[in-house]
């Protein structure tokens, strides 16, 4: 482990060294009609396809010397750990309608699975009529088909559950019902695994909501967090405290916007793809505002400490403050607004950068791939007519572990 990156980020855009991924596994075989809606996809994707977007993805990053990691490979190297394994299980098993006969049973059952066995319980899940016997009045009551352990398709979208802070790690907390059990083995990872013993750890997935997607590393010391639809304001008033009591950034810039299913994170209608230069959805930039927060004393103690909340203002102009830049430049989503729309609902800004001015973003959205170009922008084209089935695409999908430090200036 030695030729391994120090682990951290302090921008959206210093070369990516490490990813971690998640490849689509069992858990999308999952999806029917009848459960697609609330477990948040809009369609049921052709896994098969997927699967292959999703390599051709991870082979575009390691092309560009970036280390892939795979969620689920970490995981099972966790659960080789008895008391991780203990923690998993109980955890997994706490929901109340499963009742104590049938908890009981799983947990005896899941305790006999090997590590990589139990890694696919938990993420596919376990339906009631893949348990053989009866067990008591759960198992006979339940529908056949409903889920005794939820099986989590949202997996595929790692940026949600744990951003890098420097050399921090923020495991957050998510909104919705059906994701809550993933920060909780993200959480396990970092805790558990060899690799990342010793990891300091900001927020976790018991605190407010706040989701990764919303949180934009807009430069050194600079954090833009969207509230909307999965962050709350107290979610992002907790991180504000942490990341300024430890020292990790001097102003986070809180955004609202829209409580819409087409803009459920921030990174869906802003990504950065340059030290200056960021890709926005042009019918929300106008309207788009910040408040700026500061702390004037972060040597107070943490749960206490004073912030102070400037006055609105728009947030390229906010942004550009915090940044110390003269202007953060804006590049639009589409050629027109129509297309705009489209390509904003098919996460034409939700790219990756994986250097300055080199981002990868997904090839149909044409209009805006076209506009990064002529901004200056290298764009890596991926597929992802399946993979966008979730609403989500190339930063949705990637949870970056490793950057190089952008350069100080003097």
């Amino acid at each position: 482990m030695a030729n391994h990156p120090t682990h951290g980020a302090d921008s959206e855009v210093g070369r990516l060294q490490t990813v971690m991924l998640h490849r689509p596994g069992d858990e999308l075989k999952r999806l029917t009609p009848r459960n697609n809606d609330k477990l948040l996809f809009d369609g049921i994707p052709w896994v098969a396809r997927a699967q292959e977007e999703h390599d051709a993805f991870a082979d575009a990053l390691r092309g560009r010397d970036v280390e892939v990691l795979y969620l689920t490979e970490l995981l099972t190297e966790t659960l080789e750990q008895e008391p991780a394994r203990n923690h998993a299980i109980t955890t997994a098993l706490s929901g109340l309608h499963l009742g104590d006969t049938m908890r009981t049973y799983l947990a005896h059952a899941l305790r006999d699975a090997t590590p990589a066995e139990l890694t696919a319980y938990l993420t596919a899940g376990i339906r009631n009529d893949e348990v053989r016997g009866g067990h008591g009045l759960v198992t006979s009551l339940l529908h056949e088909h409903d889920f005794l352990i939820d099986p989590l398709p949202n997996l595929l979208f790692t940026r949600d559950s744990s951003v890098w802070v420097r050399d921090r790690v923020a495991v957050t907390s998510l909104a919705m019902p059906a994701r809550r059990r993933e920060t909780q083995l993200t959480e396990l990872i970092y805790t558990e695994h060899p690799r990342f013993v010793g990891t300091r750890k900001i927020h976790g997935w018991h605190h407010e909501h706040v989701e990764g997607g919303d949180v934009l590393l807009l430069a050194p010391g600079v954090i833009a967090v969207g509230v909307g639809e999965r962050t709350t304001p107290a979610g992002v008033e907790r991180l504000a405290r942490q990341v300024f009591h430890a020292r990790l950034a001097h102003t986070v810039l809180a955004v609202p916007i829209a409580q819409e299913r087409a803009t459920m994170h921030l990174d869906t209608v802003a990504t950065m793809v340059d030290v200056d230069k960021i890709v926005m959805y042009p019918n929300v930039a106008d309207s788009l505002r910040a408040y700026a927060v500061t702390a004037p004393d972060p040597d107070q103690a943490e749960d206490t400490l004073t912030l102070h909340v400037a006055d609105a203002e728009p947030f390229l102009v906010a942004a550009a403050k915090a940044m110390e830049i003269d202007t953060l430049h804006q590049i639009d989503t589409g050629l027109d607004p129509v297309t705009a729309e489209r390509e904003q609902w098919d996460d034409g800004n939700n790219t990756l950068a994986i250097a300055p001015r080199v981002a990868v973003a997904y090839e149909r959205n044409d209009g805006t791939n076209d506009r990064l170009e002529e901004a200056g922008i290298e764009v890596v084209r991926i597929a992802g007519s399946e993979l966008g089935s979730g609403r989500g695409g190339p930063r949705c999908m990637s949870c970056p572990v490793a950057r190089e430090p952008l350069p100080s200036e003097a």
